[in-house]
């Protein structure tokens, strides 16, 4: 919640009649001329109950002018919006509050906030009077098919006072943001074959292939299993040494996203460039609930900040926090200007990448030759390849070309998938693991296990 104080901002007291007299309306500024008329008539024409009229029409604007006026900085409002990140063509709702902090009641309020266009029409709520003490709410709502930080506020209120003779504004100082991350699916989950820096199966077997001379001993502590011992480091060290506790890595995952400008065409939230943030958010969402530790990338490097050299870690009670960030980093990540995918290969760690998931967009000779590198530095490698005629001319087919890249990255050792448009990112992902099943290179470190479950 962003209140809104009963403090006059900064600089609102200069000039503060000036300000206060620019409030009166038509109905106003009638009143004070005739009012002034009245009382001038009356003394050239020597007329003292047309003075007391004059006056009286005078000072009712005024009256009603230092009152709402003093009023204005007696009002408090705020914001508060449930949530504050919501994926995109999604709702999210903003509460506003108002507080009458005087001894007085108001008289006829207009709220009024700011909100960007493409979140919708900008709200407007008339309430007719809040009693001393009294305080009102509203709400509205926001949604928005395109992701991205969207700024709320500030917040105007507009005071009228019972006759109609002035109307003031206040601008509160406070903003609040909706972030709208793209939109996410669930995915089928998968088995790692031959990965040997993540849990399972292949993970115990390279335990159990370890002898006694691969263990790493320490010095006995109170409360160690005495079955612990190691008898070997003990006779050699001359103290009582215990084999250490077995700390199983994490299985890796690192999620790759194409924002070269020149490998997307069409724009919107029907684009290529927009299913492959999706899907890449996807992803990031699936392997994080699964306890993978996942790093995002974009053709530029790294993407997300505070992230760490190995990443997120999931299933973790940060998780949920890792994915917001992710998230968060995804919901402004725009189109790139660079022409080449080198920069996230540099970033590669060689051979302890895990799983690899790749969005690409149109790929030159070039660029296919850095993927297919890339492929050397994990142990599996799914892409999924964008064909951007396709997206804007619906029903294209692929163009050689795009086969042609399709077949180089299989022949690396990728599992390769064209995404045509419209295309549903769970369907793909069971395509990805019957083309593994289907392919002669299987087991080891090169492809999945047991298909998907």
């Amino acid at each position: 919640m962003e209140p809104g104080g009963p403090v006059a901002p900064d600089g609102e007291d200069k000039g503060g009649l000036r300000v206060a007299l620019s409030g009166l309306t038509t109905r106003g500024r009638s009143f004070l001329a005739a009012g002034v008329a009245a009382a001038i008539c009356a003394y050239v024409l020597g007329q003292s109950d047309l003075l007391r009229v004059g006056l009286l029409l005078a000072v009712l604007p005024l009256i009603c002018v230092a009152v709402l006026y003093r009023t204005r900085y007696r009002v408090a409002g705020s914001r508060r919006l449930t949530p504050t990140r919501v994926p995109a063509g999604s709702e999210a709702r903003v509460h506003l509050r108002m507080d009458n902090v005087t001894r007085l009641p108001t008289g006829l309020l207009m709220l009024q906030d700011h909100v960007p266009y493409v979140l919708g029409p900008r709200p407007r709520f008339v309430l007719d009077r809040v009693e001393p003490g009294g305080r009102r709410e509203v709400s509205y709502r926001v949604r928005s098919d395109l992701r991205g930080r969207y700024p709320l506020g500030p917040l105007q209120l507009r005071l009228s006072d019972p006759f109609g003779m002035c109307e003031l504004t206040r601008s509160f100082s406070a903003y609040d943001t909706l972030t709208v991350i793209p939109h996410t699916e669930p995915l089928p989950p998968v088995s790692l074959a031959g990965d040997s820096t993540g849990y399972g199966e292949g993970r115990q077997r390279s335990l159990a292939l370890a002898g006694e001379d691969d263990v790493i001993p320490r010095g006995y502590r109170y409360g160690d299993d005495l079955r612990r011992v190691h008898w070997r480091s003990t006779a050699r060290y001359g103290e009582l040494m215990v084999r250490r506790e077995e700390q199983p890595q994490r299985a890796r995952c690192t999620v790759l996203l194409d924002t070269r400008r020149v490998a997307y065409q069409g724009a919107g939230p029907g684009s290529a460039f927009e299913w492959a943030v999706s899907g890449a958010a996807s992803t990031l969402v699936h392997m994080l609930e699964r306890g993978f530790t996942v790093r995002l990338l974009t053709d530029a490097g790294g993407a997300v900040p505070g992230e760490g050299a190995d990443g997120f870690a999931g299933a973790t009670q940060e998780s949920a926090d890792s994915a917001g960030l992710m998230m968060d980093t995804l919901a402004v990540v725009d189109h790139s200007d660079g022409v080449s995918i080198s920069p996230s290969y540099d970033v590669l760690r060689g051979g302890t990448e895990g799983l690899l998931v790749a969005f690409f967009g149109d790929l030159d000779e070039e660029q296919t030759a850095v993927a297919a590198r890339m492929r050397q530095r994990s142990g599996s490698a799914v892409a999924f390849v964008l064909d951007s005629d396709g997206w804007v001319s619906a029903g294209a087919r692929p163009a050689d070309r795009g086969e042609e890249r399709l077949r180089q990255l299989r022949e690396a050792g990728w599992t390769a998938l064209a995404v045509p448009s419209g295309a549903e990112l769970p369907e793909l992902w069971r395509q990805a693991a019957r083309q593994r099943s289907e392919s002669p290179v299987t087991g080891g470190t090169t492809g999945f296990s047991g298909g998907w479950s």
